[in-house]
Formats: structure tokens, C-alpha cells, sequence
């Protein structure tokens, strides 16, 4: 099971999270967030892939972040439509040296999620995530029931977001034994494992980072 990192912000507190070695690091370029990055990325080992974070954005501007930073995915994380990501997988896919830039789409579950909506989505994203239904797009603090994944449809891989902390040991350890979890490609982290907003805790990540991949 991968690990993703997200909500970076501080250079020292990015290079000691690095040195775990995650997957992935996400950096949010959404201005009302606690954890909006600004207009520098922290420096990190190229190894670790970067994933800008988008709420609504526009397209220019979000293939401006992706150039600049050198991200290797965009995740969505606002009411993006179906068409809205097809536009933006065309103008990536047009682009050059961006051409492999993957692009994550977002959905904010609750126990009446409605699977059928993931199907517009399919030829227009490469990965999903799914994240837990609250006031904010993402940072919620808490987990939804695992278990509406059991219904889902498709073979594209997706990361499991929404609260995820040391608690949930025993729920990850059964999540992981059932069939639900056969596309789950990474666990996205967050708010769980932070000191103040933006500032992670190292030696919880490396607690989790072992938990998970056992």
C-alpha cells in the first residue's frame, strides 16, 4: 500500500517528512486552506511524487502549477465536471513534456454515496480518491464507513482520504483483507498526523507509514 502525504506546506517539516520516504506529497494551491502552499513549493528528493491540489481552479492556472512545480499529478478536489476534466486531460495531454501528468479526481463520501456517478469520470481521469463528505473540500478529521466501497464498480485505482490517523489500525488492518481494497493504490493522509495546520509529526508518520505496510 502506497502512502500519500498531504497538506505540505513548511520547507524543514516537508524535508523531514521526506526523509520517511512517502509516495507522494501533496501541496495545496487552494487559498482559503489552512495549508495553501503560496507561491513556493518546499524543496523535496525528485523520487517523491508531487500532487498539486486544486479546488475549482481554472485550467491555465492549474497547467501553469503543474509546469512550474514539476507535479506529477493534479487532484481535483472541487465540483470539476466530467467535461471540465476531459478539457484539461486534452490541453495536458497537448503539452508537451506534461503529457504524463496524471490527473486524480475527488468525491466527498457518505454512506449514501451513489456510485453511478464515477462513470462520466472514467475516460477522463487515470486515478480516484475518495474522501470523506463534511463542510470542507477535504480536512474533515474523520473517516466515512469503509464499507460502501465494497459496491464499487470500477478497476481504476484509487486513494482511500477522510481523517485517517493511528486509530484506525484496526480498521485499516480489516479494510485490507477485503475485496474493497483490491484497487485501493494509496492511503492519503492529512490533518490526522499534524502538529498546527500545514506542519506534520514526523514520528507518526512513521509509525503509520510501517502500519501499512506490513
Amino acid at each position: 500500500m502506497k502512502l500519500k502525504v498531504c497538506g505540505m506546506k513548511y520547507q524543514d517539516n516537508s524535508h523531514s517528512v521526506a526523509t520517511l520516504g512517502p509516495d507522494y506529497m501533496g501541496f495545496i494551491f487552494w487559498e482559503p486552506s489552512k495549508r495553501y502552499v503560496g507561491a513556493q513549493l518546499p524543496e523535496i528528493p525528485a523520487h517523491i511524487k508531487k500532487v498539486g491540489v486544486f479546488v475549482d481552479a481554472g485550467i491555465a492556472e492549474i497547467i501553469e502549477k503543474v509546469a512550474r512545480f514539476h507535479l506529477w499529478g493534479i487532484q481535483l478536489h472541487g465540483m470539476e465536471s466530467p467535461a471540465f476534466c476531459a478539457d484539461l486531460r486534452a490541453k495536458v495531454l497537448r503539452s508537451g513534456e506534461l503529457s504524463k501528468v496524471k490527473i486524480i479526481k475527488v468525491f466527498s463520501v457518505d454512506v449514501h454515496f451513489d456510485f453511478t456517478v464515477l462513470e462520466p469520470y472514467e475516460a477522463v481521469s487515470d486515478y480516484y480518491m475518495f474522501d470523506t463528505k463534511g463542510k470542507l473540500p477535504g480536512g474533515n478529521g474523520y473517516t466515512f464507513d469503509w464499507e460502501v466501497l465494497k459496491n464499487y464498480p470500477s478497476s481504476k485505482p484509487y486513494f482511500l482520504s477522510g481523517g485517517i490517523g493511528l486509530g484506525e489500525k484496526d480498521k485499516i488492518a480489516a479494510f485490507l483483507q477485503t475485496g474493497a481494497s483490491k484497487y485501493c493504490h494509496a492511503i492519503d493522509v492529512n490533518s490526522s498526523f499534524e502538529s498546527e495546520p500545514g506542519r506534520k509529526e514526523p514520528e507518526k508518520l512513521k509509525a503509520f507509514k510501517a502500519l501499512i505496510q506490513v
